[in-house]
């Protein structure tokens, strides 16, 4: 727990994980640029809007992964140990878990996520579906180390990190994270995971700014969130989404604008904003094969396999732990 967080905690009977929010929107917000981690999108509300966001027609990538998990399955499922338990790193709706559990014979499903009334319900639709699979949900931060249940000691470990979520690390987060992973599932682990490629840049630009204004919902919920946890006064009228590539750096950057001269507190904490002023909600980064192995091999991982569909628009990789 940070300074932040640790002073929060005591002094407003804060949670852990409470504490933890509001240390770093402080911290992130008096920065220059100001900034909030992305990890906080996904409250109940921000989980369910993204999953709305995953079926608008610009966004190409859930159902352009769905379609490389469909199609390769089998594949997948020939280099996984039968019996073992899955863990799943920010595990959010079952769609693409649900096509894995279809083709491989699982031990055990360990999803792991933030948003514990959320992963719980998520749960539950699973042991009604696979009655025969053993689920063990953690609410945890997944970017850090935790512990894994211990029901699944004796089990080979499968990770699986699906979506573009590599990509909203910075590079050498993204490479923080896959060894905390590979800490995590232990010798002999294996991972599924999979990454967006580099692609035109107008496909990009429309897949993060949705003609429906999910994305742009999805994103000003995070100071919905700060309002109704920390207490804030954010006037959300009074920011807008936006979306932009910065091809320098093979990103999708996503803001928050302040659309005025105007001021917000948070637990006696005041921030000014100038008309114009961003905060920095998230980046996804998008990778070349080349570069993604590149990653995996600085991490501590061998590519074993990767997977593209035909227009390669995004990548499929699994891993094995190097010794």
């Amino acid at each position: 727990m940070n300074v932040h967080a640790r002073a929060l905690a005591k002094a407003y009977a804060f949670d852990e994980q409470t504490a933890a929010f509001a240390g770093d929107v402080i911290g992130h917000l008096a920065q220059h640029p100001k900034r909030l981690s992305p990890k906080y999108f996904y409250d109940a509300t921000g989980s369910e809007l993204f999953e709305q966001i995953t079926v608008q027609p610009e966004y190409y990538p859930t159902r352009t992964e769905l379609g490389i998990l469909r199609d390769r399955g089998a594949e997948i499922a020939a280099i996984i140990p039968a019996g073992a338990a899955l863990v799943e790193f920010g595990a959010g709706a079952t769609t693409k878990v649900r096509l894995l559990l279809e083709h491989c014979q699982f031990g055990a499903y360990v999803p792991v996520d933030i948003s514990g009334d959320f992963l719980n319900a998520q749960a539950e639709g699973l042991r009604k579906d696979f009655p025969g699979l053993r689920v063990y949900p953690v609410a945890a931060d997944f970017t850090a180390p935790f512990a894994l249940p211990a029901e699944i000691a004796g089990m080979p470990k499968v990770g699986f990190f699906p979506g573009s979520t590599i990509g909203n690390f910075e590079p050498q987060e993204a490479a923080d994270f896959l060894r905390t992973a590979r800490e995590i599932l232990g010798s002999g682990a294996q991972m599924i995971i999979g990454a967006d490629l580099e692609k035109d840049e107008r496909v990009l630009y429309n897949a993060y700014n949705d003609s429906a204004g999910v994305t742009a919902r999805f994103n000003l919920n995070v100071l919905v969130r700060i309002n109704r946890e920390l207490g804030g006064n954010f006037d959300l009228p009074a920011f807008s989404h936006r979306s932009v590539y910065n091809r320098d750096r093979h990103r999708i950057e996503m803001h928050l604008i302040s659309r005025k001269a105007q001021s917000v507190r948070i637990l006696g904490n005041t921030f000014s904003f100038r008309p114009g002023e961003s905060i920095h909600t998230e980046n996804s980064y998008k990778y070349s094969l080349e570069r993604f192995t590149e990653l995996a091999r600085s991490s501590g991982w061998t590519v074993r396999e990767s997977w593209t569909d035909a227009a390669k628009m995004f990548s499929v990789h699994a891993l094995v732990a190097s010794e």
